[in-house]
């Protein structure tokens, strides 16, 4: 822990990533309050009872802007995930990751917060031919992806030496989590074996991805908070590992193979128009950030946790098919909170 960042306020801090970082960032004796709209259920229901955990139901686009008072640092990852959940209803992926998000980043620099780290994707440089780095032009496919970039565009300029301003550009996020998710590549595979024997691949397998495990993404927001301020203030990181850059089908094969299962595969899908490659030289260098975690540990845990129960599939583990299943799409998200509820 730093000497100056105590309190961290982690919007979506019960989601995928949000869940395993607030259980990190707990180990690491910060105070976290995490900002959630809790839409699949309740993840943090372990650490419930915690003193240092305030859990608060609300929504990043208009909660009571008092609620950043004694917050050191913010860890911005609330948004609709994904690619095809972006696609689900495109203004309101604006609004949320992008003017949610922003609106964030300003009333933290007005409310004193020291440090800001924003949760952006590599998806933002959706086709390209060469390996890519933090100096190269996005081209962000996607609804998801584009918000991401306006995002970045918007809060990086509010860098000063009061507020420190740092996005993390994450890969393909894979491994266990108390909110699984199911639709992300390495977790799909792993999933498909265990119910069918075969591994879901979206056509044609040839495209590039670059992926980082949970648990990495999560120690790359910890290196970012406790970083000297010249090392990541107005800055942009890509996280993974330069040997986590993968195409689609050998991947499928890595996965079968951890498992000692014999490759069989399910097309499903329109040729993936996205696909790049990413180096993380600069996390490393400027950080002394590297992953801990292979592709085969992901698969690993996931498998063992499935078998043993901990984790099952079912109607949340796919984010887009659980927002389709939410009665009322548009009323549920528009809904207003007018107080936090708070566990």
């Amino acid at each position: 822990m730093t000497n100056d960042i105590r309190t961290v306020l982690v919007t979506g801090g019960a989601g995928y990533i949000g869940s395993v970082l607030t259980g990190m960032l707990l180990e690491e004796g910060y105070r976290v309050v995490v900002l959630d709209r809790l839409f699949f259920g309740p993840t943090l229901a372990h650490l419930v009872g915690n003193p240092n955990l305030k859990i608060v139901k609300d929504d990043i686009r208009w909660f009571d802007p008092s609620m950043l008072q004694g917050v050191d640092a913010v860890l911005d990852l609330a948004a609709l995930s994904n690619d095809p959940v972006g696609e689900l209803n495109p203004e309101k992926t604006y609004e949320i990751n992008y003017k949610g998000r922003v609106r964030v980043a300003n009333l933290a620099r007005q409310k004193g917060v020291k440090r800001y780290v924003l949760a952006s994707s590599c998806s933002i440089y959706g086709f390209q031919e060469e390996v890519v780095d933090e100096t190269s032009t996005p081209n962000p496919l996607t609804t998801y992806s584009k918000a991401n970039y306006q995002a970045e565009q918007e809060v990086i300029p509010l860098a000063s030496k009061d507020f420190v301003v740092t996005v993390l550009r994450q890969a393909s996020v894979y491994g266990a989590s108390l909110r699984m998710r199911f639709d992300t590549v390495v977790n799909g595979m792993t999933v498909g074996l265990f119910k069918t024997g075969k591994l879901p691949i979206l056509r044609d397998g040839s495209q590039w991805r670059p992926i980082v495990h949970v648990k990495d993404t999560c120690r790359a927001f910890i290196a970012a908070l406790e970083a000297e301020l010249q090392d990541v203030n107005g800055e942009l990181f890509n996280v993974g590992a330069d040997e986590q850059n993968v195409q689609i089908l050998p991947l499928a094969e890595r996965v079968a193979k951890a498992l000692g299962r014999p490759l069989q595969i399910e097309w499903y899908g329109f040729p993936d128009h996205r696909s790049y490659r990413t180096t993380f030289k600069k996390i490393e260098q400027k950080l002394g950030y590297k992953t801990l975690y292979s592709i085969e540990d992901g698969v690993g845990e996931i498998y063992t946790a499935l078998e043993a129960g901990r984790i099952t599939d079912g109607p949340t583990t796919r984010t887009v098919e659980w927002y389709k299943t939410l009665q009322h799409w548009q009323g549920v998200i528009n809904s207003v909170t007018q107080n936090g509820v708070i566990l």
